[in-house]
């Protein structure tokens, strides 16, 4: 296995300077740190793909227009109520109807793809949109173990974790293009690359996509951290691994020539509506899919009036109020609070707001009223 720290940290010609690759953003209005979305493209009952994808769009152009600093989407499989299985032809549609958020994937899940056709993807995302895009790399399958193992055409899995430091490595060299001489992949490229570069007339691209590392445990963080590489948590399904595991981070981290500190953000579940009892409703739906989704029974996200009249078993009552006990949901001013509790109570350095419910008009208004209650830009 190559070194895993190796050429990640060596040199900075690829353009992998924090501020020049977007890692950390300005904080607008009123917000203590920036502020990002995390879209899982998800689909409601009477409600088709199609739709989840034009709203999407929408979610995307309006957080643009309200100085939102990152649009990612995270890869999943085999859920009929989340569309966003194939995150760079998401993001390639994205980048079409945006010109200024950074977007990228939250994550894609590296052992299910082969490193090669990761960075060719992104190399063509960062072409189309150049300077716009991250690649967050996750080591879970995004699914259950038999979706994972016709994804993979193997049965074993684990084996896909375990290698995931090789594999990054590879992917690195890959979107560098600097395996070194006598390797078997040295003559191997990854186009759109900095290999047209080097061709006759070629012109070297400013920048290429910076990786991050996400986790909802200690293994990405301490990663990360040795990497010296940004690092993301998933806050919203992992809320109690969060600051031991932003610790482990902060304490592993070395200086590289990505970053010189340390760049956390944590994805948070939160959702805004006029009144309490509308947030109540809407946050509902998403805990009901859960419920259905951890006892194998995932389908499309229920409406609000479904989920207000389902009978919750004692054992499902309980884990409902566990789930919504970490969604931040009410009025805007409720949110910000809750909001600006969690990135001082973390030392987050971002926070990626995913608002899951029934329809996009209420996932829309919540991230106008959290804008507001932040006195971001007015919608152009």
């Amino acid at each position: 296995m190559d070194d895993i720290r190796g050429d990640e940290t060596s040199g900075d010609a690829s353009g992998r300077a924090a501020d020049g690759d977007g890692i950390r953003g300005a904080a607008a209005g009123t917000a203590t740190v920036p502020l990002s979305v995390l879209d899982l493209v998800t689909v409601g009952q009477g409600r088709t793909a199609t739709q989840a994808l034009r709203t999407s769009v929408e979610i995307a152009k309006l957080t643009e227009s309200r100085g939102f600093h990152r649009f990612w989407v995270a890869e999943h499989h085999s859920m009929p109520g989340v569309a966003s299985s194939s995150p760079a032809v998401i993001l390639a549609h994205i980048a079409a109807h945006t010109e200024r958020i950074r977007l990228g994937s939250g994550g894609v899940m590296l052992p299910n793809h082969a490193p090669l056709v990761i960075a060719e993807q992104f190399g063509t995302l960062e072409a189309m949109a150049p300077g716009r895009v991250d690649l967050g790399l996750g080591r879970a399958p995004g699914t259950d173990g038999a979706t994972a193992a016709a994804l993979r055409r193997t049965d074993r899995l684990n084996e896909g974790a375990d290698d995931f430091p090789q594999q990054l490595m590879e992917l690195i060299r890959f979107l560098d293009d600097d395996f070194p001489d006598g390797h078997p992949y040295a003559r191997i490229h990854a186009v759109p690359g900095p290999v047209q570069a080097t061709s006759p007339g070629g012109v070297q691209s400013a920048h290429r996509p910076p990786v991050w590392l996400l986790g909802s445990s200690g293994f990405s963080a301490r990663l990360a951290g040795t990497l010296g590489l940004p690092f993301a948590f998933a806050h919203h399904f992992s809320a109690q691994n969060t600051i031991p595991a932003l610790d482990l981070y902060r304490e592993s981290f070395r200086p590289s020539a990505v970053l010189d500190a340390p760049y956390a953000l944590i994805g948070v579940s939160a959702l805004a509506a006029d009144d309490e009892r509308e947030a109540r409703r809407q946050v509902l739906t998403g805990a009901l899919s859960m419920v259905r989704l951890r006892t194998g029974r995932p389908g499309l996200i229920p409406s609000p009036e479904e989920a207000e009249a389902y009978d919750f078993s004692p054992m499902e009552r309980e884990f409902v109020d566990g789930w919504l006990a970490n969604v931040i949901h009410g009025t805007a001013d409720e949110v910000r609070t809750g909001l600006d509790d969690l990135a001082k109570r973390t030392g987050a350095d971002e926070l990626m707001i995913t608002a899951n419910a029934h329809g996009g008009d209420a996932r829309l208004r919540s991230y106008d009223l959290i804008a507001d209650a932040y006195g971001l830009p007015t919608a152009s």
